[in-house]
């Protein structure tokens, strides 16, 4: 059976060197069912374990219990890393055409909690996975945005935000040419940073953050 997949990025790179990819056409009857199988476990694995913690926390859990369910998160990073760097090796980057949307996923949010070491590693073999329409043009915006992060750079899309531990309130890590950073996220397929914002219940105003961006840069190095 053959299917149209439209994925809606509410995520959870020079920009125009990228087409958007959001939509994949998938015929079930060509996935490579085995591979399916482990890498939908697998996607389970992953969401599931970080679920669980930010139920918990929601919940107002103790803090031995949502501790004890990130450390369960990390434990099933390590295991998962292990798979997916051994697919990927074996068989190259499997789109959803290949093992349908949530085991292609498994791959990206696998690489996408990895170490810096691992992300480098992958990042050239997914920004090729979107020029061939075999991964959502967003995953590689969070993944390049999460490799500058550690990298001590700022960000290019605006995905990714941290606890400034002075203040205790969450922010954008630092992004470049925050006046632009909407036309960017638009070629690659992201949602308006303010609505983006409302998920983490911050409110953007680029000329506040702009303002900010000295203060914030500061607490960013001490991540």
């Amino acid at each position: 059976m053959k299917k149209t997949f439209l994925a809606l990025t509410l995520v959870f790179l020079t920009a125009a060197a990228f087409a958007q990819v959001n939509t994949f056409s998938i015929d079930s009857s060509k996935l490579n069912k085995s591979l399916t199988l482990v890498l939908d476990t697998i996607y389970k694995a992953d969401q599931g374990s970080r679920y669980r913690a930010q139920d918990l926390s929601k919940a107002k859990a103790t803090a031995a219990q949502v501790d004890s369910a990130i450390k369960a998160a990390h434990i099933a990073d390590s295991l998962n890393i292990i798979k997916v760097t051994q697919i990927i090796d074996k068989y190259g980057w499997l789109g959803p055409q290949d093992v349908g949307m949530n085991g292609s996923q498994a791959l990206f949010l696998v690489i996408q909690h990895a170490n810096l070491a691992t992300q480098q590693k992958y990042l050239p073999m997914i920004r090729t996975a979107v020029k061939d329409g075999k991964t959502l043009s967003s995953n590689l915006a969070l993944l390049e945005d999460r490799v500058n992060m550690r990298q001590g750079k700022n960000q290019i899309y605006g995905s990714q935000v941290f606890r400034n531990k002075s203040t205790g309130k969450m922010c954008f890590y630092p992004i470049a040419n925050p006046d632009h950073v909407d036309e960017r996220r638009k070629t690659i397929g992201l949602q308006p940073i303010a609505d983006y914002a409302k998920l983490f219940n911050l409110t953007w105003d680029v000329e506040a953050y702009k303002r900010d961006l000295p203060e914030i840069e500061k607490a960013a190095k001490l991540l």
